[in-house]
């Protein structure tokens, strides 16, 4: 039971630590308003999940070096060479299956270019979301996929592993803005984070939107899981994360326009988005067939 352990251990660090670090922060950028204006007029909210995700990287290679893994191939990192053709198949993967999402919405009116775009900095804004999206892709996996599902499937059933790890997931992706009503004191940020998962106490946001983020967890963990690194999932998640980035900024919801089908500017929160998760798990499940069935016919054509 020692992974499960860790992982406990390395949660509670992250939330609560993160909880506690954010007065502080917000603290500091406020005794700095002078210099750094924009900094302190952010929400405390902002603070309190900026604290939690330095946390989790600072704490991320104690915590896999509690795991016994001594390298970053040990959860699937692998060196870049000759795995060209799985990042590129997982990008454009992921390109392309919601861009048909995107793509429907704004052809049925559900959505609409967003008409503040005129002059923008379309060359800037696109490198910015392009960085993230890479940087996403790769931290997200090796936390999620290579630590978190690498960590779980040591101790169970790998297929229970999946389902809990995409679970914890979508369940880190759900958190929400919330506001705080009152002063920032030392305990504002245990205070917010109870409200910051409020969404689970309304039926049309947990379904299907957490379902869906669920579902997204799947498909990543199960590349990992049938290519044996973390590269394809790496791709696949970028180019989703490219998208979700990319549709909040090019479009707006257009009015009388059913939200829990359509999605929000999240895109992935409405039920459009199921189907076209569906057929990639389906395609995955296609391509990639199980370790075990590729390393017989390995044998058998030796």
């Amino acid at each position: 039971m020692r992974p499960l352990r860790s992982l406990v251990i390395f949660i509670a660090v992250v939330f609560l630590g993160g909880a506690l670090l954010a007065p502080w922060l917000y603290w500091l950028a406020d005794a700095f308003s002078h210099t750094f204006p924009t900094l302190a007029q952010k929400p405390f909210h902002r603070y309190v999940n900026r604290s939690i995700l330095v946390l989790a990287l600072i704490g991320l290679w104690p915590f896999l070096r509690g795991l016994g893994v001594k390298s970053l191939a040990d959860i699937g990192f692998v060196k870049l060479a000759g795995q060209w053709r799985r990042l590129a198949g997982g990008l454009l993967l992921g390109l392309g299956s919601l861009a048909c999402v995107a793509a429907l919405a704004l052809a049925t009116g559900a959505r609409e270019f967003n008409p503040a775009l005129a002059g923008a900095d379309w060359a800037g804004k696109l490198l910015g979301i392009t960085l993230t999206a890479a940087t996403v892709g790769v931290l997200e996996e090796i936390v999620f996929r290579g630590a978190l599902f690498g960590a779980l499937r040591k101790t169970w059933n790998w297929v229970f592993a999946l389902v809990l790890s995409s679970m914890v997931y979508a369940i880190l992706h759900f958190m929400e803005s919330a506001r705080l009503s009152g002063p920032v004191t030392w305990t504002a940020g245990l205070e917010l984070l109870p409200r910051m998962l409020s969404g689970f106490a309304n039926c049309h946001e947990v379904i299907p939107g957490f379902f869906n983020l669920t579902l997204a967890g799947i498909i990543l963990g199960l590349g990992y899981q049938r290519t044996g690194n973390l590269h394809f999932s790496i791709g696949l998640h970028a180019g989703w994360i490219f998208w979700l980035k990319s549709y909040g900024w090019l479009t707006t919801e257009s009015a009388g326009a059913s939200v829990w089908f359509w999605g929000t500017r999240k895109l992935v929160d409405g039920w459009l988005a199921l189907p076209a998760l569906v057929i990639v798990l389906a395609g995955l499940l296609r391509v990639f067939p199980p370790m075990e069935t590729k390393r017989s016919h390995d044998r058998i054509c030796f």
